[in-house]
């Protein structure tokens, strides 16, 4: 049941290492559909809804997400993905469990569970990503995780250490043996960067953080400032930005698709094995789009993500998870039962591994309510 036609290249379940326990095939949907439904039906996904991409829940209800992100990640790669005839199910299904481990509180939250755990393993949200689906879902009566296929699992492990990839089995050998994930997980990656740099502007305009002014000084969005103008002068400031920004998007994502067409051409790959033994990514930018793509996401570190406004959210939630994290390794009667229960069977790793799930698991309103429960 793959969707046709898809280049000799592109990830097929009939090539696939198929799924960890062994299932019967379903009736109307192939494999990659079936895993693609099961991540959006998992609970993990649901609390994506109130789990911070930059601005903190409480903060406005119009800013993203991490599943509006999740969502808009998978209609740029959707799209890219049947340009260029990959499984476009398999890459749908890669960008919406991306996040699905991500903590509470975007990138703050992560750098704080890892500053934590830092004695015990370190925390990475990549890796969680692959636990949720791996382990800590709990749904099916006849295995733990989702089984989702291999190359599902494998576009969501996007880093990993050497010592962390010894440990995974089948989807960590390609971090040893320095081998390429499929084409449908190199997308997936590349359009998780281009979700958030294109959309992040959005949001941090509408959040009055970042300027026109500023922005223009972006060549990517410069370009496009210029045309709409032209073809559309005196614009009211909302559908100007949103004009820009789609036409941002329109450019860097037509970039990939011819940039990774010619890169194909190179390369000359027959199968997905080729692909892995290519040495290098072959989805990619444009040596000039992929610079103006970069200089947009250093600009954005410096007037978005590090703004004094968003630096002083920052500074509270790092408190907030400091202090659940100390609370829970010092008495683990103090997180829900089944939490309690596994973080009491094993060495001080082990249970900070428990309190890493039970934390990383937590929406942003969540974690201020534990905070508020535990501190009184």
């Amino acid at each position: 049941m793959d969707p046709a036609p898809l280049a000799p290249y592109a990830a097929t379940e009939s090539r696939s290492k198929g799924r960890r326990y062994r299932e019967p095939d379903a009736v109307y949907r192939g494999q990659y559909q079936r895993d693609r439904d099961r991540i959006i039906h998992s609970t993990a996904f649901r609390r994506l809804v109130y789990k911070t991409q930059v601005f903190v829940n409480h903060e406005g209800d119009l800013y993203r997400t991490r599943l509006t992100h999740s969502l808009e990640v998978a209609q740029i790669g959707r799209s890219v993905a049947v340009a260029l005839h990959l499984n476009e199910p398999l890459t749908e299904a890669i960008c919406l469990a991306h996040d699905l481990g991500h903590t509470p509180f975007g990138h703050a939250g992560q750098h704080t569970l890892n500053a934590c755990m830092r004695e015990y393993g370190g925390f990475e949200h990549n890796l969680q990503s692959l636990r949720v689906v791996d382990e800590l879902e709990a749904k099916y009566a006849d295995f733990p995780g989702l089984n989702l296929m291999f190359e599902t699992r494998e576009g969501i492990l996007k880093h990993c250490s050497e010592k962390n990839a010894s440990a995974l089995g089948d989807v960590g050998e390609r971090f040893l043996n320095r081998t390429q994930p499929g084409l449908e997980a190199q997308l997936a990656d590349i359009c998780d960067a281009v979700a958030y740099n294109n959309h992040d502007v959005d949001d941090g305009y509408r959040a009055g953080l970042i300027s026109l002014e500023q922005l223009r000084g972006q060549p990517l969005f410069d370009a496009q400032y210029r045309e709409v103008t032209r073809r559309y002068p005196g614009l009211e400031d909302r559908r100007l930005i949103y004009e820009i920004i789609r036409r941002m998007i329109n450019t860097v994502v037509t970039d990939i698709i011819e940039t990774t067409k010619r890169s194909l051409d190179e390369a000359g790959p027959e199968s997905i094995d080729d692909v892995r033994a290519a040495g290098r990514p072959l989805v990619g930018f444009s040596a000039e789009i992929g610079g103006q793509h970069r200089l947009l996401k250093q600009f954005l570190h410096q007037h978005l993500y590090g703004h004094e406004q968003k630096l002083e959210m920052t500074r509270k939630v790092q408190t907030v998870l400091r202090d659940l994290f100390e609370t829970f390794m010092s008495d683990v009667s103090r997180m829900p039962a089944e939490f309690a229960a596994a973080a009491g069977r094993g060495d001080a790793a082990a249970r900070a591994r428990v309190v890493a799930d039970y934390i990383a698991g937590m929406t942003d309103r969540y974690a201020f309510a534990e905070h508020r429960r535990i501190s009184g």
